[in-house]
């Protein structure tokens, strides 16, 4: 997603659409925030340290936001019988895949703390699952090398079953498809439901901290995430129904702000299996309908620097973990005397490198595979 707003009027059936500008730049902030969310102090970030704090759900919104984008991009498509599972592959693998192959190349260094930190049989399947976009069907081994590729796996399972389930009949009324959307939500609730029910690690207060098998299945593995996923794909249905210059949308919007400010900012209360997807879906579909609209708050997260780092926004996911180690590993700020302007050099580090791997890795690298495997 990227420069400009989508239009009120849809284009035909296998027209590109309109690109939602301040949804690439929201996901520069959900991506900006993990990365704050595993190197940071919240308090550094003053009003803004809840959300920082529970920087963890910014995956959740990315997770629907897939959803919404695959079904905004290709539902029509599908529904008119045009789109080629083959076509639609190839066209997420070479997004998706070379950009991972390359964080986990220059992740190499990590392998040797693989290597101590698990058995022989743990590293040897770690070794073979991960660069196969498997390893997060592993509850043990979903972290194994780069740490945030488990989404990546979920991603890569989205994609394999997303032709046949975006032609599944949906409602076309606005009462109907509500229903189902709540459904969903209540879906995405059942499984950390049973896990606050059964307590299977044998944590009656589970945390961010909880490192017990069944949470790490709940969630880092791909099933729980489904519902999570589905619904997306319906909001899409919803924002069709709703005109891009409706003031309902901003009215959506700031609701959706609000409200997950308000659920981050007494994180610490909420039950945390429920805040892994379930419990903020319909706020992320608030915000997104609103930011999909031409509006105040879309002309805000729609400006052109907030964009140009959302286009990066999964280069700077992938390689954040490893590649901030690496930087503060190798002491090279100490040793030049720039240590002194960290954290925020090294955020500027990691943006810059993303921005850069998009440029030179990602769109050349899509470019290739595409016209590589084009039929003649």
């Amino acid at each position: 997603m990227a420069s400009q707003a989508a239009d009120a009027v849809s284009p035909g059936i296998g027209a590109k659409k309109p690109r939602l500008a301040a949804l690439s730049g929201l996901r520069a902030f959900a991506a900006l925030n993990i990365v704050f969310f595993h190197f940071s102090n919240p308090k550094w970030f003053g009003p803004f340290a809840p959300i920082v704090d529970n920087g963890y759900t910014s995956v959740s919104f990315f997770l629907l936001m897939s959803g919404f984008i695959l079904a905004y991009n290709y539902s029509e498509r599908a529904q008119a019988g045009t789109l080629k599972a083959r076509s639609f592959w190839l066209a997420r693998f070479s997004r998706l895949y070379p950009v991972y192959v390359f964080a986990l190349l220059i992740s190499l260094g990590m392998l040797v703390e693989e290597w101590h930190a698990r058995s022989h049989a743990q590293f040897a399947w770690g070794l073979a699952l991960t660069p196969l976009l498997l390893q997060g069907w592993s509850p043990t081994l979903s972290t194994f090398w780069n740490t945030p590729a488990w989404t990546m796996c979920t991603e890569a399972f989205f994609y394999l079953i997303f032709p046949a389930v975006v032609v599944w009949k949906r409602p076309k009324r606005l009462g109907a498809l509500l229903a189902l959307m709540l459904g969903l939500w209540a879906l995405g609730m059942v499984l950390p439901g049973l896990y606050m029910w059964l307590h299977p690690d044998g944590d009656l207060h589970p945390g961010r901290y909880t490192d017990g098998f069944w949470i790490r299945a709940l969630k880092f593995t791909p099933p729980p995430h489904v519902p999570s996923f589905l619904f997306g794909i319906a909001l899409a249905d919803l924002d069709r129904l709703i005109p891009r210059a409706s003031r309902k949308r901003l009215m959506m919007g700031v609701l959706g702000m609000i409200g997950l400010y308000l659920i981050l900012y007494y994180g610490d209360k909420m039950p945390y299996p429920m805040m892994h997807d379930g419990l903020l879906m319909p706020l992320y579909a608030l915000a997104i309908l609103g930011l999909a609209g031409h509006n105040l708050i879309s002309r805000f997260f729609g400006f052109f620097p907030f964009v140009a780092v959302g286009q990066a926004s999964y280069c700077l996911y992938i390689l954040h973990f490893n590649l901030w180690n690496m930087i503060h590993e190798s002491h090279l700020l100490e040793r030049t005397g720039l240590i002194r302007f960290d954290p925020w050099l090294s955020y500027g580090l990691l943006i810059g490198a993303s921005v850069l791997v998009m440029l030179a890795i990602e769109k050349p690298a899509q470019r290739y595979i595409r016209g590589l495997l084009k039929p003649a």
